[in-house]
């Protein structure tokens, strides 16, 4: 099937299944089609980059309409970006299989303009590690895997330490663009933040990342840097 009809039906799905959602709400005497949302802006600032991670939600117990966003500025200059709209949708405690779109937008000579459709889970696994798992089917056909766990550790009631980590898999190389077969590059993060509030939370972060494999040689080759490093600090918002 055509990638761009592919595209098409997941961007509508949500729009049905929220309309199907808003009819049944109105059966009901309710109104309120997204009675519940939480959002989670961080923006940090480090030495020569800063970056923002947006990751929120609106809808009921059973049916989200989830929003997500990351980029870097690199020496003042954007680096790279890229937005998700996903349908999300409860399928036991503490998970929701989600499919929608990603879009990453052409911001250098190394980039592509690229659409995706997205599709995986996101949820709670054991020892409360917050874990997203997304599987990507590029415009082109190129097929990506994504992976992050996150996990918060309370040192005090107020204090909280939170490491990550990030991978990205690719089906096949993509010269071009510095894209490499197999596991292309991986990010690991030491964050601690102090809550003021829920709501608002400073916080000094530790960043590791690393080109792997056919996507490390393709870096070489060019004389880029396959690994960086460095501290932010920044601030975390909850609205």
């Amino acid at each position: 099937m055509n990638i761009k009809i592919i595209a098409i039906m997941a961007l509508l799905a949500p729009s049905f299944a929220f309309a199907e959602a808003a009819h049944n709400h109105n059966h009901l005497g309710e109104s309120n089609l997204f009675p519940y949302h939480s959002f989670t802006l961080e923006t940090d600032y480090g030495k020569d980059k800063s970056n923002w991670d947006l990751d929120g939600w609106a809808g009921g117990d059973y049916q989200k309409l989830w929003v997500k966003s990351e980029g870097n500025v690199e020496n003042g200059k954007l680096s790279d970006a890229n937005l998700w709209a996903l349908y999300s949708r409860n399928i036991a405690t503490f998970w929701d299989a989600q499919i929608g779109l990603r879009y990453d937008p052409k911001i250098q000579a190394h980039q592509r303009e690229s659409s995706y459709v997205a599709f995986g889970i996101n949820g709670l696994a054991p020892f409360f590690f917050e874990t997203e798992a997304y599987g990507l089917l590029r415009d082109d056909g190129l097929f990506s895997i994504h992976l992050k766990q996150e996990n918060d550790i309370l040192i005090t009631n107020r204090l909280v330490l939170s490491p990550s980590l990030a991978l990205n898999i690719n089906s096949r190389s993509d010269e071009e663009y510095q894209i490499g077969s197999g596991l292309s590059d991986a990010e690991a993060k030491l964050m601690l933040r102090y809550e003021f509030t829920r709501e608002f939370a400073p916080y000094v972060e530790y960043s590791y990342e690393r080109k792997f494999g056919k996507t490390a040689k393709l870096y070489d080759a060019i004389a880029e840097p396959i690994s960086s490093n460095g501290f932010r600090l920044g601030i975390r918002f909850k609205f």
